[in-house]
């Protein structure tokens, strides 16, 4: 984002008048503003009718390219706690409420969850103990166990602004504790199946390292963590003759990306597209993957049905 931007979004913020919170609005459910829509199908599964989410980043939409408006500086300033993934998902996400004068609360969601990290590409990296440079895999969500973090951290936050609604926000947790529980059981399961030849994927993008180390499959894509690298005449070259050469029949477009480069890679390949993937991102209401729940269903039956074609 430019300075500009960021100024642009500081003079909103500045003539927004800031809402508190009243004795007459002590009923009003609590205004959360949650930095993606798979964050903020999570905090109203949480939070239930004791909350009120605003997503900045909405369904079908992609969160590594996202730019903020002035009509999201002012949400952000009406919210409580803001509600982002961290691990370098939306560094945006903090910009914008610096910039937009924010006073609430804070969540990280992926607290306590243990990093994947990769050899670095162009964008963020850090250095580890050696001094060499990799990247973080922010995509956390996709290994269910995770989310289980995610909610733990959704529901004490809440709880911390809002005792009196603590023991609603405990029972949905738990409640939704038991069906991701029930999720990876079955998605184990459904992959057990398949033989370990038959486990290898092609998507758009690296954003399933976690699902892939959880089930054991190979993920493999043109482009890298974030949507905004750009893959290499080489390495698509290298992908074309893996697909080939290990007859990969399992390749997938994602919701919030472009497919061209995919669709082409595909193409000469000799290799037929499967249905989308969500990802980054939930779908439409009307589209099979509206909720996180059901995001990794459609997903699993789709891997399912195309690696058993490798």
């Amino acid at each position: 984002m430019t300075r500009l931007t960021l100024k642009w979004l500081a003079c909103v913020a500045l003539t927004t008048p800031l809402l508190l919170p009243t004795a007459s609005h002590a009923t009003e459910p609590l205004p959360v503003v949650a930095s993606f829509s798979i964050l903020g199908d999570l905090v109203k599964v949480v939070g239930g009718e004791r909350v009120k989410v605003s997503t900045l980043v909405g369904p079908d939409a992609d969160a590594h390219t996202f730019e903020p408006s002035p009509a999201d500086a002012k949400t952000v300033l009406g919210a409580r706690l803001l509600v982002i993934n961290g691990l370098h998902f939306e560094p945006w996400a903090e910009k914008l409420a610096k910039s937009a004068g924010y006073k609430g609360g804070t969540l990280i969601a992926s607290n306590g969850v243990k990093p994947r990290t990769m050899p670095a590409e162009e964008g963020q990296a850090e250095q580890n103990a050696n001094g060499q440079q990799h990247d973080v895999d922010p995509h956390a969500w996709q290994d269910p166990r995770n989310v289980m973090l995610y909610i733990k951290n959704i529901a004490k936050s809440l709880s911390d602004l809002d005792p009196a609604g603590a023991t609603s926000y405990q029972t949905n947790s738990t409640a939704y504790l038991k069906e991701l529980q029930t999720l990876d059981a079955d998605n184990q399961r459904q992959f057990a199946a398949l033989s370990v030849h038959q486990r290898q994927v092609i998507t758009s993008h690296d954003a399933f390292g976690y699902f892939g180390a959880r089930y054991q499959i190979k993920f493999l894509a043109p482009q890298g963590v974030s949507t905004e690298s750009e893959p290499s005449a080489k390495e698509v070259a290298l992908l074309i003759r893996q697909i080939k050469k290990d007859y990969i029949r399992a390749v997938f477009m994602e919701n919030m990306s472009n497919s061209q480069l995919l669709a082409q890679i595909a193409k000469d390949a000799g290799v037929t597209l499967g249905p989308k993937l969500y990802v980054d991102a939930l779908s439409g209401p009307t589209e099979p993957g509206s909720t996180y729940l059901k995001l990794m269903h459609h997903n699993v039956t789709q891997l399912v049905a195309r690696m058993k074609l490798n």
